[in-house]
């Protein structure tokens, strides 16, 4: 039985978070700790039964032995009046044992008695300690709860980051290849470009060229009275 005080006392004494600390899964852990203190609490339920029935046993055996004093007490007054103080004697001697009897029944009942207000107050208390831990446990599942959305939406909230820098890429290697084709396009430009002075020459060479045939085609002209 201290065994299982003990063990009810730790457990409440102790900051049970620490405790839970340690363990791969909190809720697996408290369910533990809850179904071992039930088993205690069963057994000191069946002890405090025990106690108490020893405690009534005392208190029955106690009340029957002061009813068989009074018992006595009357027969021994009512043999007086009928005049038997024989029989008055023998009453009286029979309620003497029972006297010495009554003492050895009161001190039985009053160590069941206390016995059994220990044991109840006892039981009540890891009752009431029961009901606590059962509170914290449900407490605890809720906090577990939390945390393990809490991870989901972290996971979730890295793999949006994760996107967002390969959006990021994207956007620079799309900048990159931007950059990349206007400057190939430039170089294009420049190596198409035209001599502006060689080609007006060019002009003017043709122009030149074209002089002797111009003075010729009016000259057929005028010989033949065109």
């Amino acid at each position: 039985m201290a065994g299982i005080i003990k063990r009810f006392s730790d457990i409440m004494s102790a900051n049970l978070n620490a405790l839970l600390d340690k363990a791969e899964d909190p809720e697996k852990m408290i369910d533990q700790y809850l179904r071992n203190l039930e088993s205690d609490l069963g057994k000191v339920k069946a002890e405090t039964a025990s106690v108490m029935a020893e405690e009534t046993k005392c208190k029955r055996e106690l009340d029957e032995c002061n009813a068989d004093i009074e018992k006595m007490q009357r027969y021994a007054e009512k043999a007086i009046v009928a005049g038997n103080d024989n029989d008055a004697r023998q009453f009286l001697e029979k309620k003497q044992q029972l006297v010495s009897k009554q003492a050895a029944l009161q001190q039985a009942y009053d160590l069941a008695h206390g016995n059994a207000v220990k044991m109840k107050e006892m039981h009540d208390k890891l009752v009431s300690d029961m009901g606590e831990l059962q509170s914290r446990r449900d407490a605890i599942r809720a906090k577990v709860a939390v945390a393990k959305t809490q991870e989901r939406l972290n996971k979730v909230g890295s793999s949006v980051a994760g996107v967002s820098n390969n959006l990021s890429a994207f956007d620079r290697m799309e900048e990159k290849a931007n950059r990349m084709l206007d400057e190939a396009n430039a170089m294009s430009e420049l190596n198409t470009t035209k001599d502006d002075v060689a080609d007006l020459a060019a002009k003017y060479d043709e122009d030149s060229s074209n002089t002797g045939v111009d003075d010729e085609l009016a000259a057929l002209k005028a010989k033949l009275g065109k």
